[in-house]
This record gives structure tokens, C-alpha cells and sequence, in this order.
């Protein structure tokens, strides 16, 4: 056993918040049977009281705990995806508080894949809410360290389990409605739930009658330091730009350095989705911290596999340069 588990299981079932790892990105977690404790969470975050929080549980075994009207697709999905990052939303049960689902009739849950998470989870043995371990907005914690830096004494304790594999909230299907409806897009795409379905799940229209899930305002994940995303033919044109106006600037892109210059930061990101998403967190906090005028991102392709990283980037370029919240 993890030898601050024991710690990290008392401070939760003392209404405390803890920060632990999972596949995606760092959790800030409360016992999620816990009003009083779950209120922590917004508190610590400056998150709105009306946005829903995901429940981390142990195993599949406990969905009902938590859910009612099971189907057999959650079924077939808990059983092909958990533990692993994809969330489910489903009619909750009467007795899971208010603060959790944001008032909803609706509950977010998952399995998450990380061994320090399941550890935890087992140990506490009942269902953790935890949003990413970040102010509400910013860009989320791939790392203990970016926990400790954003949070501080904030949170209780922080379980390190080094850096998050996927780096990338979860995907988030809703399931409440009958009708499997994407409701975020995520490292488990639309064919992989496809194939366990037998249908392509369907997407939902921007103002669709969808219950509100972590991650799906317009501006989130988001730096300090404004974010533009330009065309790879665009890139060198706003570098220019800046340049000429004295601006000192960042740029995340696949490609080597273009241009050479003081003023120029540029970081290389992989040129696969599954890469650029592992790094695309820590290497916006990286840049967020060098107190450049503007961060130039080279737009990814489009198509399936980029999905999830341009809905990321996309939210992070319209809450990008905004003060925070409190």
C-alpha cells in the first residue's frame, strides 16, 4: 500500500479534500456522500455551484450505488471501458446530494486507470467527486507539483503518482436519455464506443436538451497568457507580426524551430494526437509562465483522432487572458 493512503482515506471520510492522480489529469477529491465536504471542492476552485461534478468509483460494482435505471449499454460500456477514461452520465439515485449533480436529476461516474486512484478508491470504499485539481477555468494538473502551485494549502493532502499518462479529461457520454449522445470528447473516441454499442453514439447540438457536465463551457482549460490558435500557413505570418511589434511570444507546434529570436519561445509538441494531448497541458503551463504577450498554437489537423485535442485547445483560446473568477 501506498504509505499515505491511510491518510489521504481519513481525510476524506473527515469531509477533507484530496488531490490524487488518475489516467487524465489530477482530481480534487471529497467524499462524495458529503454535502458539507463536496461544498469544499467549489470553494477551493472559485467552480459555479451549478456545475456537476464526476463521481470516481472503485469499481462497476458500485454504479448503483449511485445510479438508477442501469441499461444495458452502461452495462456493456463499464464492462469494455472502466477502469479507463471515459464517464457515464445516468439517472442518479434520490439519496446522491445536490452539490454533486449540480441540482440534476443526472450523475457523472466512472472507473478511473490509474493504480495510486484505485488504490485509494478501494481503500475508501465508497464514491470520490472529483473535478480536475485546478481553479475553476485554468488549464488542468498533469502533475502533483502543478496541483501544489495552483492550490497550496487549499487541498489536504496531494497523492503523488507522477505524471498522468493520458493527460486529457475524460470522454463523457450521457446515457440518460436513452439515446448514447457525446457530450465531451476524449482518448475514447466515437468508434471505440461504437464498436461495443453497435451504433455510433450521436453528438450533441450546441443548445441540445443535454444535462451540464464538467469541461463543456465555451472557455475552460484555459492559460493566463492569451491564446491564439493559427493555420500552419498562419504561423509564420502572426510570428512576424509580433515580432515587428516588439511582442514577446510563445509558440506550441509539431514542426522545429522556424524562427530564431529572442523574443521567441518555442515548444515542439508531438505531431500524434495521443502525444500532443499526453503533453498539451504541462507544456501550456510552461509557456503560460514566461510572461509572453500572446501563445501562438499551430491549429492540429481535423478529423476523429484530433477531436478531443481541439476541443481543448478551442476552449482554452476563448477563456485564455481572462482574470480569474475570485
Amino acid at each position: 500500500m501506498h504509505p499515505d493512503i491511510e491518510r489521504a482515506v481519513a481525510l476524506l471520510r473527515t469531509g477533507e479534500l484530496v488531490a490524487f492522480p488518475t489516467e487524465t489529469v489530477y482530481g480534487l477529491g471529497a467524499d462524495a456522500a458529503n454535502p458539507a465536504a463536496v461544498a469544499k471542492i467549489f470553494s477551493a476552485k472559485g467552480r459555479p455551484a451549478d456545475h456537476p461534478l464526476i463521481v470516481h468509483l472503485p469499481d462497476a460494482g458500485h454504479m448503483a450505488r449511485w445510479a438508477r435505471e442501469i441499461s444495458v449499454d452502461a452495462e456493456k460500456l463499464a464492462a469494455a471501458f472502466w477502469p479507463g477514461p471515459l464517464t457515464l452520465i445516468l439517472k442518479r439515485q434520490p439519496r446522491v446530494p445536490d452539490a454533486v449533480t449540480g441540482g440534476q436529476d443526472t450523475v457523472g461516474l466512472r472507473v478511473p486507470n490509474h493504480p495510486l486512484a484505485l488504490e485509494l478508491l478501494a481503500a475508501f470504499d465508497g464514491g470520490v467527486a472529483a473535478p480536475s485539481a485546478n481553479r475553476f477555468g485554468r488549464i488542468s494538473p498533469t502533475t502533483a507539483a502543478h496541483v501544489r502551485e495552483e492550490l497550496g494549502d487549499r487541498v489536504s493532502l496531494v497523492l503523488d503518482g507522477g505524471a498522468c499518462p493520458v493527460g486529457i479529461e475524460s470522454t463523457i457520454l450521457d446515457l440518460s436519455r436513452g439515446t448514447p449522445v457525446l457530450l465531451r470528447p476524449g482518448a475514447i473516441g466515437s468508434a471505440d464506443l461504437a464498436r461495443v454499442l453497435g451504433r455510433a453514439p450521436e453528438t450533441a447540438a450546441p443548445h441540445a436538451d443535454a444535462p451540464r457536465v464538467s469541461g463543456s463551457l465555451d472557455a475552460h482549460y484555459a492559460p493566463r497568457t492569451p491564446l491564439q490558435l493559427v493555420s500552419s500557413d498562419g504561423l509564420l505570418f502572426a510570428l512576424r507580426n509580433a515580432l515587428v511589434a516588439g511582442e514577446r511570444v510563445a509558440v506550441l507546434a509539431p514542426t522545429a524551430q522556424a524562427i530564431s529570436h529572442d523574443l521567441v519561445t518555442w515548444k515542439r509538441t508531438p505531431a500524434e494526437p495521443a502525444g500532443f494531448a499526453h503533453d498539451l497541458y504541462a507544456s501550456l503551463r510552461e509557456l503560460d509562465a514566461l510572461g509572453c504577450v500572446r501563445i501562438l498554437v499551430q491549429q492540429p489537423p481535423a478529423g476523429e483522432a484530433w477531436l478531443a485535442v481541439n476541443d481543448r485547445l478551442r476552449r482554452a483560446a476563448a477563456g485564455s487572458g481572462e482574470d480569474d473568477e475570485t
